[in-house]
């Protein structure tokens, strides 16, 4: 069961830098922001901030001794109430820091997971984020008691509702293995419904992108949706479908998927397959940028990455670059989409472009067609009436003569009919 802060935690957030060369994985000045971002959207005040520049962290208590001793005294000063830590951490780090400052203490995952617990409003979402969380608990259990046993709950306790975990894995083995059989099912009844819109024939684009990069909104103004939009990471967790009509008659179902970000756990990764595959299953892709954000770049690699591993890289990818009513500097060069749209979700701006990208990108895209059908074949212009988008009929002396939008498919069929 959820728990709600009554009144907001005080957060100091810490994290070592490395001088990684992969700066997507090591704590920057914008990972550092991003993680101030994610305490606030869990409820919490950051009260402060410290990062600590080494080569490699200290095994056993991840900051060197001289740091811990400086976290202990903010901690005092501040009267925070616990240290977010920008990484992913082992049991036993989060214990001996816990011990060291005097105060509880969770890394960026578990803070992430917390953020989804708060999200997820669909049966399958609480499902698909409990077994997240149990499953990243379960090896940090020695070093969560304080976390886990705060009276009143609070940032890194929402979710499974258990206060004791630590004292009974065999129980969180139960409930995982639950978790899991009612997942399966719910995976089962989505792949069969994502089986039926093949064999239906629906065309279906996902639309992806890093989170807080506008994928609601643009869902919303496409197709009148009201998926609730707000500017705030990971506002929106559940999936939401809705169809958006094309001009030459077909349609596309789009799909707005839960937003990435950069060092997401692979626990949510293996709990949210199911979703996640409704990208892999799709007919393109809809990747959603934040193009007024200065680490823009990295964000279109994060995403990228999380593609390639769910095994879209050989799908058309429209590169949408959104928020340009509040960019500042023009978009230079080609990102290597397959196509590249620059517009505003907020205010609908170059919509229209999007949309005919879309039409490009589909499979089964019809183009005009002009048919002359004797009057001996009247079947098929009734089939034709049936089935696609008439543009005109005319009656000729020497048949009917009708100007229709057709898919590459059909065309080839009524080709002896075509009139140039």
């Amino acid at each position: 069961m959820e728990e709600t802060l009554k009144e907001q935690d005080r957060i100091i957030i810490a994290g070592v830098h490395t001088g990684a060369l992969d700066g997507l994985n090591d704590t920057t000045e914008e990972s550092m922001r991003e993680l101030s971002e994610l305490v606030e959207t869990a409820g919490g005040i950051v009260v402060g901030e410290m990062v600590q520049n080494r080569q490699v962290v200290e095994t056993g208590t991840y900051f060197g001794e001289g740091k811990l001793e400086e976290l202990k005294n903010a901690a005092d000063t501040l009267e925070a109430d616990m240290i977010v830590v920008d990484d992913e951490l082992t049991g036993s780090q989060i214990r001996n820091i816990a011990d060291a400052t005097g105060v509880s203490v969770i890394d960026r995952n578990t803070l992430i997971l917390d953020i989804f617990a708060q999200r997820a409003k669909s049966a399958e979402g609480k499902i698909q984020v409990a077994l997240a969380q149990l499953k990243y608990m379960l090896p940090r259990l020695s070093g969560m008691g304080k976390a886990l046993s705060r009276q009143g709950g609070g940032i890194g306790t929402r979710g499974p509702g258990e206060t004791k975990l630590e004292s009974d894995r065999r129980h969180i083995m139960r409930r995982v293995s639950a978790l899991s059989d009612e997942l399966a099912e719910i995976e089962k009844r989505r792949d069969f419904s994502r089986q039926r819109r093949k064999k239906d024939g629906v065309k279906t684009a996902a639309i992806v992108g890093y989170t807080n990069a506008g994928k609601s909104t643009l869902l919303n103004i496409m197709t009148g949706a009201e998926v609730t939009a707000r500017n705030r990471l990971f506002e929106t967790l559940d999936l939401t479908g809705r169809a958006l009509e094309l001009s030459d008659s077909r349609s596309v179902r789009l799909i707005d998927t839960v937003g990435f970000i950069r060092r997401l756990p692979h626990q949510f990764i293996e709990a949210f397959k199911s979703t996640l595959e409704e990208a892999s299953s799709a007919d393109i892709i809809i990747h959603v940028i934040d193009s007024s954000s200065p680490e823009m770049e990295n964000h279109i690699k994060v995403v990228r990455k999380l593609l390639s591993e769910l095994g879209c890289d050989e799908k058309p990818v429209i590169g949408v670059f959104n928020k340009i009513d509040v960019r500042e500097e023009e978009l230079l060069g080609d990102y290597g989409f397959t196509y590249q749209v620059e517009i505003s979700a907020k205010n609908g701006e170059n919509l229209d472009k999007l949309i005919e990208a879309i039409e490009e990108a589909l499979p089964g895209k019809k183009k005009k067609a002009v048919l002359l059908i004797p009057y001996t074949d009247g079947a098929v212009v009734s089939e034709i009436h049936e089935n696609e988008l008439i543009i005109s009929t005319e009656y000729t002396e020497e048949g009917t003569l009708i100007e229709a939008m057709l898919d590459a498919v059909t065309k080839e069929r009524y080709k002896k009919y075509e009139r140039v």
